[in-house]
């Protein structure tokens, strides 16, 4: 039924406890100091704590030990148990986050409907906390590629920690996406996540925004206090102006500070996450950004790929934009044909995720009524023109080139974009355009195509002249 942890320094009490509990079919542990306690926390999570707040000869109290559990694992219930019972001891245990209070000596009927309702609610609790991260992960956190896994891998590996995150990719690649993701799958999941656009920030209000203010004898609290126990995403970070870089930096080293107006220091407990699609490296050689003040937040760096690192994801996270806006905003229910699929995974995405996106909607709104999207209906301003007789119109360059030129150049596109649509996956691509392997290699090769590791993919380039 449940692990339970009984902290009490009378050994008679803790174990009468135990031998009633274990005949309603609980397991217990038993600790007689705070330093056992704090030992059987760490080695294994208890499903519920009973603590006596009087413990004799320990370093920490019962108080002390409901502050230290409820810090590191806020999700045990604690029931609180002493003989000296008053008001105040129980408003302060509550305070502190316990789920009760019971006097000694205490109804053993009592104790027992008091476990079985905490036991209930961090259950209920837990399984709100499981819902409310699968409805906040962006389902745009999707994909099967390559680059999309060695992301997701390193995402999973910083959702637990508090160490800082910087995110750097493409404007559009979805940098915010990966923050809240960290944010929905880690252990802040339950308190704010604040983003701080900094390119938006005014050095004139810099402290009031971030501080916070007095208003008379009011606080009105700035965005850190907001973000108390949470997470902090500081977006473009690298656009921060360099005098709020430097009062920035000091909030990082101390994460303390005094609101405007208060002679009051506050503290919070923040985690903090950037993004940017600088070369911060460089803005730090022109003088545009703190050196100390990235190595503070570059304690964990993390490159989000671009979409064109990450073709294979087109179609699928293509399907799920369909989806979301039938459901979301009533657009038609439509899905992408196979030929628009090729077309996607094709194209040049300066705008990324985003850009996708974008253009669903688009064909959605703009589109026809059949079920499935067509090439045709999606916008591509350097794309063939086809007539009805099927007959393609040439650019002007192309048509300019003999035979043997202009096949050489379509070829070269031609492979270039099917590999890159399928991952650099030599074997996949061959099968689509129907060449033996060892064609297409001697193909390839013939016409200064090679592929690179990337991201986790890789990816078709001409190879560089001598002269590059």
């Amino acid at each position: 039924m449940g692990d339970i942890l009984i902290v009490d320094d009378e050994r008679d009490i803790r174990e009468l406890i135990s031998d009633i509990l274990k005949d309603e079919g609980y397991t217990t542990r038993l600790a007689g100091n705070s330093d056992s306690a704090m030992r059987e926390v760490k080695d294994e999570e208890p499903a519920l704590m009973i603590l006596d707040i009087w413990l004799k000869d320990s370093d920490m109290d019962g108080i002390d030990i409901l502050k230290a559990v409820k810090r590191d694992h806020p999700n045990i219930p604690i029931v609180i148990i002493s003989g000296h019972g008053n008001v105040e001891i129980a408003v302060a245990a509550i305070k502190q986050g316990a789920y009760d209070f019971i006097e000694k000596p205490f109804n053993i009927d009592q104790l027992l409907v008091v476990i079985r309702r905490a036991m209930e609610a961090s259950k209920l609790r837990t399984e709100n906390q499981s819902l409310k991260k699968n409805k906040d992960v962006p389902n745009v956190m999707l994909g099967d590629s390559a680059a999309f896994r060695t992301l997701k891998s390193q995402l999973d590996k910083v959702t637990k920690s508090n160490g800082r995150v910087l995110l750097r990719g493409p404007a559009g690649s979805g940098k915010e996406l990966a923050a809240k993701y960290i944010h929905a799958q880690g252990n802040r999941a339950d308190a704010p996540f604040v983003t701080i656009n900094c390119a938006d920030l005014d050095p004139e209000t810099l402290d009031e925004t971030l501080f916070g203010r007095m208003d008379g004898n009011t606080l009105v609290p700035g965005m850190l206090q907001k973000a108390d126990g949470g997470i902090v995403f500081l977006d473009e970070v690298a656009d921060l102006p360099m005098v709020t870089q430097s009062r920035l930096l000091r909030v990082l080293v101390d994460q303390k500070f005094q609101p405007v107006g208060s002679t009051e220091i506050t503290k919070v407990d923040v985690r903090i996450i950037s993004a940017t699609t600088h070369d911060l490296e460089q803005d730090i050689a022109d003088g545009r950004f703190r050196e100390e003040l990235f190595h503070r937040l570059n304690v964990v760096p993390i490159l989000v790929p671009g979409l064109e690192e990450r073709r294979d994801d087109i179609p699928r996270l293509a399907e799920q934009f369909l989806k979301d806006m039938n459901t979301e905003q009533g657009l038609p229910r439509r899905r992408l044909g196979e030929e628009a699929c090729a077309v996607l995974q094709s194209m040049i995405w300066p705008g990324n995720v985003r850009q996708l996106k974008n253009m669903m909607e688009r064909a959605l709104i703009m589109g026809g009524t059949d079920p499935e999207i067509d090439p045709q209906e999606l916008p591509q301003s350097d794309a063939p023109v086809q007539h009805d007789d099927g007959r393609v119109v040439l650019s002007g360059a192309l048509a300019s080139l003999s035979l043997r030129e202009a096949r050489e150049l379509f070829e070269r596109e031609y492979l270039l974009t099917q590999i890159n649509r399928f991952g650099g996956n030599i074997s996949r691509t061959a099968t689509f355009v129907g060449m033996e392997r060892s064609a297409l290699h001697r193909k390839l090769k013939s016409l200064g195509v090679i592929t690179s590791a990337r991201s986790g993919s890789r990816l078709a380039r001409l190879e560089p002249t001598e002269s590059e």
